[in-house]
C-alpha cells in the first residue's frame, strides 16, 4: 500500500493534467473569432513567451522542488494549469495571452516534481515500474485528450471554445489528487536521507564514483561508510553545499565521451523538436485554414503520440549495438527528421504534412528513449536527474536563441514557411555533426585494431 497509494494518486493526476482536448486546436482557436488574433501575434509575440518563461523558471523550480519536497510544487503546477485554461477561456487581448503563456511555462517547468516525487516515497526496487506507470498514463492522457477534442469537433460539432472548457474541467479534476499525496520527508539534495550518504559523496567521492559507475564491488572502508547511512538521521543541506555537490557531479558526468555525445544529441534534437511542435499548428493553419476546411489535428496528435510510444517500447528489441553504431544511427535518423520537416513545408499538402509530422515525432521519441537509457544505464539516480535537467536546460537555451533570432518579432520574425525551412536545415546540421563524429569513431577503432596485431610479434620476440 505504501507504493500503491501514491502511485494511484500520481497516475490520476498525470492522466487528467495531460488530457487537453483543446491542445491540438490552440492556434486555430487563438486566430479564430473567439480571440481574433493575427498569425504574426500568435507566432511571433505569444508563443515565444512560453519558451522564455520555461527557460527562466526551470532551474529555480528545480531547486524549489527539491527544497520543498515535491508536493508543494505539484500543487503549484496543478494551480498553474487551472489558471492557464481559465485565462484561455475568458481573457482577451495580446497582453493577457502572453501572461497565459507565462503560467503555462511555469506549469511545464514544474513537471520535474511529477517524475521525481515518487523517488522520495518508494524504495529503489520499485522505481522503474512506477516510473513506467506514470509515463504511460501521461501519454495515454495526452492521446485521449487529442482524440476527445477531435471527436467533439467533428462528430458533435462543438465550437472550439467548448474544447477549452473541457480542458479546464480536466485540469480542475487534476487539481484534486495532489492534495492527497503523502508529504515526503526527504529529497535528493536539500533533505538527504542520512549523514552517511553525504559523507560518502564528499570524503570518498573519487573511489566511490569510479566503483559505482563501473559496477565494481566497493572497498570495505567505503562499504562501512554506506552502512552507516541507515543508522543516521535525516539532515538538511544548505544552498551552497547543494550547488557544490551539483557542480562536482556535473564535471564528473560530462567528462565521459559517450555520455557527452548522447547528451549533445539530446539537447540539440529536443530544441528542434520543441520548435516543430510549437509551430506545427501554425503551419497546418496556413496550408489548410480552419475557417474554410475541416481540420484533423486531433487525430494527428493522437496517432503521433501512440506511434511514438510504440517506437519507444520497441527500442529494447532493436538489434543495434548503440555503443558501436550510436553516432551513425543518430546521423541517419536525424537526417530522416530533417527530411520530414522539409516535406511538411515544401510540398504544401496537408496530408503529407500530417504524415511527416507523425513520422517525425515517432522517430524523435524512439531516439530520445535510446538516449535516456544510454545515459541512465551508467549513472545513479541523483546523477541522471542532474544530467537530464542540464540537457533540458541546454535545449531550452538553444531554443530560446533560435526563437529570438528566427521567430520573435524582435529578431527576424520569419513567416511560418521560412521557419520550417530553417528547422529542416537545423536537423540536417545535427545529422552532419554526428556523421563526422561516427566517422572519427570508426577510424579510431580501426587504428586501434591495427595496432594490436602489429604489436603482438614484438611482444612475442620480447618473451
Amino acid at each position: 500500500m505504501s507504493v500503491l497509494y501514491p502511485t494511484l494518486c500520481l497516475c490520476a493526476y498525470g492522466l487528467f493534467s495531460n488530457m487537453r482536448p483543446s491542445e491540438p486546436f490552440l492556434t486555430a482557436y487563438l486566430m479564430g473569432p473567439d480571440k481574433n488574433l493575427t498569425e504574426a501575434q500568435v507566432v511571433s509575440e505569444i508563443y515565444p513567451i512560453w519558451t522564455y518563461s520555461y527557460l527562466a523558471l526551470l532551474f529555480p523550480v528545480f531547486l524549489a522542488t527539491d527544497y520543498l519536497c515535491y508536493k508543494p510544487v505539484l500543487l503549484l503546477q496543478a494551480t498553474s494549469f487551472v489558471v492557464t485554461y481559465v485565462m484561455l477561456a475568458k481573457a482577451q487581448g495580446l497582453g493577457l495571452m502572453q501572461l497565459l503563456e507565462f503560467f503555462f511555462g511555469l506549469a511545464t517547468a514544474s513537471e520535474v516534481a511529477y517524475f521525481s516525487y515518487i523517488y522520495s516515497v518508494v524504495e529503489p526496487a520499485h522505481y522503474r515500474k512506477v516510473t513506467a506507470y506514470c509515463r504511460s498514463v501521461a501519454l495515454f492522457g495526452s492521446a485521449a485528450g487529442s482524440l476527445t477534442g477531435q471527436l467533439l469537433l467533428t462528430v458533435a460539432e462543438v465550437h472550439l471554445v467548448h474544447l477549452v472548457w473541457a480542458t479546464l474541467a480536466s485540469a480542475a479534476v487534476a487539481f484534486i489528487p495532489p492534495w492527497f499525496l503523502p508529504m515526503p520527508k526527504r529529497s535528493l539534495f536539500f533533505h538527504k536521507k542520512s549523514e552517511g550518504a553525504t559523507e560518502r559523496r564528499s570524503d570518498y567521492s573519487g573511489a566511490l564514483i569510479e566503483k559505482v559507475d563501473n559496477k565494481v564491488p566497493l572497498d570495505k572502508e567505503v562499504v562501512s561508510t554506506v552502512s552507516l547511512s541507515s543508522e543516521e538521521t535525516n539532515r538538511s543541506c544548505g544552498l551552497s553545499e547543494v550547488l557544490k555537490m551539483l557542480l562536482a557531479d556535473f564535471l564528473h558526468c560530462y567528462r565521459r565521451g559517450p555520455l557527452l555525445a548522447w547528451s549533445l544529441w539530446w539537447a540539440l534534437a529536443t530544441c528542434g523538436h520543441f520548435q516543430v511542435l510549437n509551430y506545427a499548428q501554425a503551419l497546418w493553419e496556413k496550408i489548410r485554414p480552419s475557417g474554410e476546411y475541416d481540420i484533423y489535428n486531433g487525430y494527428v496528435e493522437t496517432l503521433s503520440t501512440l506511434l511514438g510510444s510504440l517506437a519507444a517500447l520497441l527500442v529494447g528489441h532493436l538489434p543495434v549495438r548503440w555503443t558501436v553504431w550510436g553516432e551513425l544511427t543518430l546521423c541517419a535518423l536525424s537526417m530522416l527528421m530533417a527530411a520530414c520537416v522539409f516535406v511538411m513545408v515544401a510540398l504544401r499538402s496537408i496530408w503529407l504534412c500530417y504524415g511527416s509530422y507523425v513520422l517525425f515525432r515517432a522517430t524523435y521519441m524512439l531516439l530520445i528513449t535510446v538516449a535516456t537509457y544510454e545515459i541512465a544505464s551508467s549513472l545513479d539516480m541523483q546523477r541522471y536527474a542532474l544530467v537530464f535537467g542540464v540537457n533540458t536546460f541546454v535545449a531550452l537555451l538553444l531554443q530560446s536563441l533560435l526563437t529570438l533570432v528566427v521567430v520573435d518579432a524582435a529578431g527576424l520574425g520569419l513567416g511560418v514557411f521560412s521557419q520550417f525551412y530553417v528547422y529542416g536545415g537545423y536537423f540536417a546540421v545535427i545529422s552532419a555533426v554526428f556523421f563526422f563524429a561516427g566517422l572519427c569513431k570508426v577510424a579510431t577503432r580501426r587504428r586501434s585494431d591495427q595496432e594490436v596485431p602489429s604489436s603482438s610479434p614484438a611482444d612475442t620476440d620480447g618473451t
